[in-house]
């Protein structure tokens, strides 16, 4: 049999150039500015409880974390409605989120950063530090002392 290809010189063949596209998600991005907030001492998210958003309670749509992708320029540009501890100097304190929000997700993306806006949305008392090792503790503590599912059942029959 005759073979056309044989006749065809293979350095005339171009390959094409691989592309490749990379996505990241808007959920990746709240995750990352949660995490640079918990690191952040005189701030919380809007719903007050930064712990519970860390530990996977419900990432679906933070509250007061707003990410903007744009993909020509290959950026993101970040909002972040924040709660601010009484007694905080606040362009000291805007300037450490944004500063701590750019680095972390520079770092983690490779993503420029074209925008950390930050707003201010109410001033709360401030709180006694509690680790994370703290509060996993009490959860663990809570979870065990919880009657198991048997037991609820009894006491409604």
């Amino acid at each position: 049999m005759h073979n056309p290809l044989k006749q065809i010189d293979t350095k005339e063949i171009e390959l094409p150039e691989t592309v490749f596209i990379r996505d990241i998600e808007s959920k990746v991005f709240q995750s990352i500015v949660l995490q640079s907030l918990s690191q952040i001492e005189g701030v919380e998210t809007l719903e007050g409880n930064l712990f519970d958003s860390l530990l996977g309670d419900s990432l679906d749509g933070i509250k007061g974390i707003h990410v903007d992708q744009d993909q020509k320029n290959h950026s993101v540009n970040v909002r972040v409605e924040i709660n601010v501890a009484y007694g905080i100097c606040i362009p000291d304190k805007a300037e450490e989120v944004q500063n701590k929000i750019l680095q972390e997700i520079s770092r983690l993306t490779s993503l420029h950063v074209g925008t950390v806006h930050v707003i201010f949305k109410n001033l709360v008392s401030p709180k006694p530090k509690v680790s994370i090792e703290e509060m996993l503790e009490k959860r663990v503590k809570a979870v065990k002392s919880a009657p198991a599912p048997s037991e609820r059942y009894d006491e409604v029959f």
